[in-house]
């Protein structure tokens, strides 16, 4: 299928804050942390579970505020100016990251929650401009392209932050924590290029009537779903399993290089890891929305939750480098594939002039589960000891998801 202007300029956004994603998110900012807080006297385990709590904290400012936000994006040219708000939030604050000194290790937290919380609201609306980008059966192949070219721009800015790390900081022009604070500038400028043609000339096909007082209209909106919510109940019951299937996803996306710290895995090491399950998750992505074609969305699904509740499980006897490799790569074929079409599942279900109010639903659920699920492992990490059976305790997550989304049919079989 042949994508047009405004689905690559929708699809270049996942690619413009991918930077922030690996660099911030997963790859350095974890083990940037982790080192000056070291320096403070914080143990490893404390230290991942700060970490933890810190992106608890962070989505739950945006998961309160997801429905509304949602619905107030509905009206008439509204979806991109709070999706322009939010991204420009997170990139002012990205820069702020590499401004913090080394030594105010939880002033590096605060700038980080609230980065987060730009990071998070910006994906809310980008992702209910999916409807406005793609019909119902452009959906799939639109959404998991978009996951893909994140992950190949998430490589991209990454070899960038790998030339300063590798060659000693451009020989020695940058010391080890003034790379990682570059990386967090690489993050922001990456933000800017490549997500200015969404935010500048992105258009929104569906919308609901203007009112006077978008505020409270949206309020009104909120309780009549919630007041006839039986009228939904596939999109109910797929929220419900979504709840449960990406917290475990999410966590182990934003605890993996703390984990892999508490393995004792040096950083480069670390980065070159990432670096390939960046890789893997490009073709890989694609490859699930090809398998949605071929088969369906509903069994594309299922085939990502099954693969990480192998993850878990396996999680028990993760000892070694090879054991971290074996998953670091399962997750990267898996990631983005599951993602993307949970994405568009659920793009597919709702009504599409209320779009953002029910991705705003979507966000909510997919944020509080990213709150607790750190939230379970930094508790699990700290009763036992071990990071990884904090992870393993996630199985019981992707189980009861699974269990939920086995009974949902089907897109073809709703329409």
């Amino acid at each position: 299928m042949k994508l047009n202007k405004q689905q690559w300029q929708w699809i270049f956004y996942d690619w413009a804050n991918s930077g922030y994603g690996i660099l911030v998110i997963t790859a350095v900012l974890p083990v940037y942390f982790k080192a000056v807080a070291h320096d403070a006297g914080v143990s490893a385990v404390n230290s991942t579970a700060f970490w933890g709590y810190a992106n608890s904290f962070g989505t739950l400012i945006v998961s309160l505020l997801a429905p509304l936000l949602g619905a107030l994006a509905d009206y008439p040219r509204s979806k991109r100016r709070w999706l322009n708000v939010f991204t420009w939030t997170g990139i002012v604050l990205t820069f702020g990251l590499a401004l913090i000194p080394p030594h105010l290790w939880q002033w590096l937290l605060v700038i980080y929650v609230f980065s987060v919380i730009g990071y998070s609201g910006g994906n809310l609306f980008y992702d209910s401009f999916l409807t406005d980008v793609a019909d119902d059966h452009q959906m799939d192949i639109v959404s998991t392209t978009g996951y893909g070219m994140g992950y190949l721009g998430g490589v991209v800015a990454f070899i960038v932050f790998l030339a300063a790390q590798l060659s000693n900081g451009f020989g020695g022009l940058l010391s080890s924590y003034g790379v990682a604070r570059f990386s967090f500038v690489i993050a922001g400028v990456w933000w800017i290029i490549f997500a200015w043609p969404l935010l500048r000339h992105g258009h929104q096909r569906y919308s609901v009537a203007a009112v006077s007082n978008p505020v409270a209209d949206s309020f009104h909106r909120i309780q009549r779903t919630f007041r006839h919510i039986k009228q939904y109940r596939r999109i109910t019951w797929f929220l419900v399993a979504y709840f449960f299937y990406i917290d475990g996803v999410d966590t182990i996306f934003t605890m993996a290089t703390a984990i892999g710290k508490d393995l004792g895995v040096n950083t480069t090491m670390l980065m070159m890891i990432l670096l390939v399950v960046q890789l893997i998750a490009f073709p890989f992505s694609l490859l699930y929305g090809w398998l949605a074609r071929r088969t369906s969305n509903r069994a594309a699904v299922l085939t990502g939750i099954v693969i990480y509740l192998f993850i878990c499980l396996y999680a028990i006897r993760l000892h070694s480098l090879f054991d971290f490799w074996f998953l670091a790569i399962l997750i990267g074929t898996s990631q983005g594939g599951l993602q993307a079409l949970s994405r568009s599942y659920f793009g597919q279900l709702v009504p599409k002039n209320s779009s953002s109010e029910f991705f705003g639903f979507y966000n909510i659920l997919g944020k509080f589960s990213a709150i607790l699920g750190p939230l379970i492992v930094g508790v699990v990490t700290q009763w036992t000891g071990k990071s990884t059976i904090g992870v393993a305790s996630l199985a019981a997550l992707f189980a009861v998801g699974l269990l939920i989304f086995l009974a949902l049919p089907k897109i073809s079989d709703e329409k």
